[in-house]
């Protein structure tokens, strides 16, 4: 495929006049202008990310990347690194939370090794082979990966958009025991905040189990040094596989022109890897959920995205996605069949 940078200068700018247009239709339709919110803003976005004013969803696909870390060594989970692997068999055969919200909005799941810790004995359609190693480093030793390792994670996620060929709209998620240890790691390297204040439970850790979590990524931060400069350096020090691969369908979405919608912590440390190293590909993101992990709300924050809703949620797996795709789908349902207040034969507000 393509070098990863001359991708990146494939991305254009989302189409502004045609978010203009599809405000004024919004003000054309039988309501008071506003009224519908922020329901209205996403509506308007996804045509200017997909230069259509008539925008169809109804090819709604959700990709859950998955990955293991050597870090979890460390003591950093509640659950043993073999979960991943059980998990991916869960997806495929249709059994977890994802699988549940993706049947409801009637959308198609597609799993993704991306560095599952052993060789998964199971084939499915649904199921993409990309797998870069088998699990990162534990990175409290040294990196967690290559550079070349993190370029290529990237670039088998742009892959995996450009298998999938045509989609309306794209939902993103994660599996990974320990993978909230090397996302709070790469907001940590971005910001120079605390890591304490910006790590959290991940799959409910008890007090004890948490201070090693943070004590692990602060001795991550300390032993590689990771340039906040540099996006690569800072997904192959502290990183994960299915977190570059996850940044990698962000970029690839942009280039394809399709809206990109994030589940929770670890979708984000993927797109905040894309933001860093491709500015323009934030006007294609949309934000599902605010996670119940304080440094979720740093990266949103950091990226200037705003999340639709907040249900506390902190599955991931992409169930977050789901149902930011679920609001998408209404707000362009209520642009195109709303009626207008000429067409129903209704007064408009006095001027």
């Amino acid at each position: 495929m393509e070098n990863l940078n001359s991708v990146i200068r494939r991305i254009e700018t989302i189409d502004y006049n045609m978010m203009k247009k599809a405000q004024a239709r919004l003000d054309s339709l039988t309501k008071p202008q506003g009224s519908l919110g922020r329901l209205e803003e996403l509506a308007k976005r996804i045509v200017g990310i997909t230069w259509n004013l008539n925008p169809s969803l109804g090819n709604k696909v959700i990709v859950t990347m998955a990955g293991d870390h050597g870090v979890v060594e460390e003591g950093v989970s509640a659950y043993p690194q073999e979960v991943t692997a059980q998990m991916v068999y869960n997806f495929v055969r249709g059994g977890a939370g994802i699988n549940v919200f993706a049947r409801h909005i009637g959308a198609h799941v597609v799993i993704v090794d991306m560095g599952v810790a052993e060789d998964l004995r199971i084939k499915s359609e649904g199921l993409k082979i990309k797998k870069i190693n088998y699990g990162t480093r534990n990175f409290t030793k040294g990196p967690a990966m290559t550079r070349d390792e993190a370029v290529r994670s990237i670039e088998a996620g742009i892959e995996v958009v450009e298998e999938i060929g045509k989609v309306d709209i794209l939902g993103i998620g994660d599996m990974g025991i320990g993978n909230t240890t090397p996302s709070s790691a790469i907001i940590a390297s971005f910001s120079g905040l605390n890591v304490r204040a910006l790590t959290g439970r991940g799959t409910g850790i008890d007090d004890k189990i948490f201070r090693r979590k943070v004590e692990v990524i602060e001795k991550a931060l300390s032993v590689n040094q990771p340039n906040p400069r540099d996006p690569i350096d800072v997904l192959a020090k502290v990183g994960g596989f299915e977190i570059g691969g996850l940044a990698g369908c962000v970029i690839g979405a942009a280039v394809l022109k399709i809206p990109i919608i994030l589940d929770g912590f670890i979708s984000t440390a993927g797109a905040l890897i894309a933001t860093e190293l491709a500015p323009v590909t934030k006007e294609y993101i949309i934000a599902s959920h605010s996670s119940k992990e304080v440094g979720h709300k740093i990266m949103l924050k950091r990226m200037g995205l705003s999340p639709l809703f907040d249900l506390e949620l902190r599955l991931g797996e992409g169930t977050g996605a789901a149902l930011g795709i679920s609001l998408a789908e209404v707000s362009i349902k209520i642009l195109m069949e709303m009626a207008t207040f000429t067409g129903a034969g209704v007064s408009e507000r006095k001027k």
